[in-house]
């Protein structure tokens, strides 16, 4: 008897780890933003505008650090959020922006012309 009185609270305790495990994935999927940062909270960066493609939807910007990627200054090519955005924007402009990496890719959430 003692012996299945030991396998039943055994069992109980794994099955409440479960269910409770269980219910923190499932109540992150409600909060998603609250794994991983969101764009509105995502820093603006300087950054001067080197090309803009409107076939590919791409923009290439010479930024500073982007400290929400972890990323050190560069020149790099970015995605758009919308390819509207790409209409403010042309060659040696000076900006002001935010990315997130979605999808695998890097993409400009906000551009706005630098004060």
């Amino acid at each position: 008897m003692k012996h299945g009185i030991r396998n039943f609270g055994f069992a109980l305790l794994v099955g409440t780890s479960v269910s409770a495990f269980a219910q923190t994935a499932d109540h992150s999927a409600h909060h998603p933003g609250a794994a991983q940062a969101t764009p509105a909270s995502a820093p603006f960066v300087e950054a001067e505008v080197r090309k803009v493609d409107m076939d590919a939807k791409k923009i290439t910007l010479r930024h500073a650090p982007i400290p929400n990627l972890e990323m050190p200054a560069m020149t790099m090519v970015f995605q758009v959020k919308e390819p509207s955005m790409l209409d403010k924007a042309k060659a040696g402009d000076k900006v002001r922006f935010t990315a997130e990496k979605i999808g695998g890719a890097y993409t400009v959430m906000r551009i706005e012309p630098a004060n």
